[in-house]
């Protein structure tokens, strides 16, 4: 059994520590917050420990896996410290989107895991829904053909002014996961964004994408949506058939170019996914199941390097709106240049 601490139990964390503790193969041991009285609370509600100082925690407490739940500037300003303090202590880590909103400090969370050989995740949990996964099977067994174009829309409502680039850095490390994960690596973008009334941050963008491979896609994302519509749309097409998602995991519909029948998988029969928190336990559960299995590090999915990969593309994209609208190479993230 895999002994778990959460640390940052605000919102997020809160989320965390339920999943583990219903997770047969995990036993949450304790949890670290810098303010007490949440420490406490969660600690009390699980019966577990709680500290205030993670130094603390490692060296006193029997960890095998450190959940970090942390927020900061743009949702990921306060992932660096506890991340390199976990790597550094062996510990597998999970850790929350952004994997940081400081490339810097992603590309070096990323090389000290590899140096280290621990295994670094990140929660991108959109694409951890069976919808998600039906999709990439499809682009396996080759339904789809060769990958021509994908297009992605994620659309919430969040009146946050944290910073200019907070939509950018904090929403859209799922868009790039869906869009990466059907389609690898992005090579080039190209973004335009504008401000809904009011706003003094990028609140809408729109992103040119070009894959690797060949294939082209474009990102529509806005911080300026209604709650009452779906969040997600992903569209990807090949040459031999191409699929929809239908706001993160309710429909999934495969049409394949040389039939008038179409496959239609709705969640209903899909199970595994009753509301938006269950893509947590998902993507939580996938994590543990890897980790007791024993795959390597570099071989998890959403792990670190794919997610300093999304983040890249993040980076590239906000260069080119800075440059106005210019063709933004992106930079490659290699397992052997980060080692």
């Amino acid at each position: 059994m895999l002994k778990v601490a959460v640390v940052g139990v605000n919102n997020i964390g809160k989320i965390h520590c339920k999943t583990y503790s219903e997770n047969p193969d995990v036993k949450l041991v304790a949890v670290c917050d810098l303010v007490q009285e949440r420490a406490e609370q969660m600690a009390g509600q699980y019966g577990i420990k709680y500290f205030t100082d993670m130094k603390t925690m490692l060296e006193n407490e029997e960890i095998d896996v450190v959940s970090i739940a942390t927020a900061g500037e743009e949702n990921g300003g306060h992932h660096y410290l506890p991340a390199i303090m976990a790597i550094e202590a062996g510990k597998d880590i999970l850790v929350e989107k952004p994997i940081s909103n400081n490339i810097k400090d992603a590309r070096e969370m990323v090389r000290m895991a590899a140096e280290k050989n621990v295994r670094l995740a990140c929660n991108l949990n959109h694409s951890s829904v069976p919808a998600a996964y039906k999709g990439k099977e499809l682009i396996e067994k080759g339904e789809l053909g060769q990958l021509l174009f994908l297009n992605m829309k994620l659309a919430i409502q969040n009146v946050k002014e944290a910073t200019p680039w907070f939509h950018m850095r904090a929403l859209h490390p799922h868009s790039i996961d869906v869009l990466q994960y059907f389609g690898g690596e992005i090579r080039r973008v190209q973004a335009f964004m504008t401000k809904a009334p009011g706003r003094s941050s990028w609140s809408t963008a729109s992103i040119n994408l070009e894959f690797a491979s060949g294939a082209v896609g474009h990102l529509t994302g806005s911080y300026d949506a209604s709650r009452r519509h779906p969040i997600e749309y992903c569209e990807v097409a090949g040459n031999k058939g191409r699929f929809v998602i239908d706001n993160v995991y309710e429909n999934l519909t495969f049409y394949p170019h040389q039939s008038d029948e179409l496959l239609v998988i709705r969640n209903s029969i899909m199970t595994g996914v009753g509301s938006f928190n269950q893509t947590f336990k998902n993507r939580l559960d996938c994590f543990i199941k890897e980790v007791k299995e024993g795959v390597a590090p570099d071989k998890i999915q959403a792990s670190g390097a794919h997610a300093l990969a999304c983040q890249e593309v993040i980076e590239a994209a906000i260069r080119s709106q800075m440059e106005n609208g210019a063709v933004i190479e992106v930079p490659r993230v290699r397992v052997e240049a980060v080692k």
